[in-house]
């Protein structure tokens, strides 16, 4: 009986050394999401890192995690990740359920908005986007939940000129049939309070008023004077279109 229960402790001992050692190279080229590219994979699903980190035209270099263990008794995999863009910083708290959504809390990142410019088809989109965030989750790629901030600044989009348009805020929440935010100005050089709707089949519509500040560029000006006029004398924005 003692022979017996010393084998079990030893295998018992072998299996939880494995589990703690096993390779995160290995994890990834088993468990990992098709639209998640990660290479110079190094240490455990434990404790660990990479080189590079891409998803959804998102990057991230020298990234990090360490899992929290107890997570795991609820058959769910949590990690504290950091990593760094090409400029600024990415912090989180990233939790992975069995169905495969991805769950992250606490986000505090700065990052260029060139990061989203596949994602929102603007090309040559520019700026700076400071992000805090309780909650965002994201199933196959897409964002299914929205609760925090983001600021912008210095927005560059070619399509409306070469100045900076300055600085804008959205705050972002959940609700039962997509995920709304308000739009409103920091210091842009338009006056801007709006509504945007990021809806479950990947579509999104924005609703808002927009008053050109004196020192807005003329370019913007002459594409704003053929949006219709409300009786405050404010022009009416609408945009819709696919994410």
């Amino acid at each position: 009986m003692r022979n017996r229960g010393l084998l079990l402790l030893t295998v018992l001992t072998m299996v939880v050394a494995l589990v703690i050692t096993f390779p995160a190279r290995i994890a990834y080229k088993w468990m990992s999401p098709p639209f998640v590219q990660i290479s110079g994979i190094y240490g455990t699903v434990w404790n660990g890192g990479a080189r590079e980190f891409a998803t959804n035209g998102v990057y991230l270099r020298e990234l990090t995690w360490h899992m929290r263990p107890l997570a795991l008794f609820t058959g769910k995999a949590r990690y504290d990740i950091s990593g760094t863009p090409v400029s600024g910083f990415f912090a989180s708290e990233v939790t992975l359920s069995l169905g495969g959504t991805l769950a992250l809390s606490n986000l505090s990142a700065s990052v260029p908005l060139q990061m989203f410019e596949e994602a929102s088809n603007i090309v040559g989109l520019r700026g700076t986007a400071s992000l805090q965030f309780e909650r965002l989750e994201l199933a196959a790629g897409r964002a299914s939940a929205m609760d925090g901030t983001v600021d912008i600044a210095n927005l560059l989009v070619p399509l409306i000129g070469n100045m900076s348009l300055g600085g804008y805020r959205a705050e972002f929440y959940t609700q039962n049939n997509g995920i709304v935010a308000s739009v409103e100005d920091t210091d842009g050089v338009v006056d801007v309070a709006g509504s945007l709707k990021l809806n479950p089949d990947k579509t999104y519509a924005f609703r808002g008023q927009v008053v050109a500040k004196p020192d807005a560029p003329d370019s913007l000006r002459n594409q704003m004077r053929y949006l219709p006029t409300n009786d405050r004398g404010q022009q009416e924005l609408s945009l819709e279109g696919q994410y």
